[in-house]
């Protein structure tokens, strides 16, 4: 039976927690940041979850 394969790109920056809740980094943060202030640096540092209606929408590639 023909199976739906994992996104790499989104599998690499999302975690799916033991609850089933999805953690996803701020965008922007993974290159470039000594040109960007420090504020959104530390914005940048604290995880957010996905939303209910993110997760509805890639829940078959994670």
């Amino acid at each position: 039976m023909p199976k739906m394969k994992t996104h790499k790109g989104t599998a690499k920056v999302c975690k799916v927690r033991p609850g089933g809740t999805v953690k996803i980094g701020h965008p922007g943060t993974r290159h470039n940041t000594g040109k960007k202030n420090a504020a959104s640096n530390r914005v940048g540092r604290t995880a957010s979850l996905l939303s209910k209606s993110d997760y509805k929408r890639i829940k078959d590639i994670i």
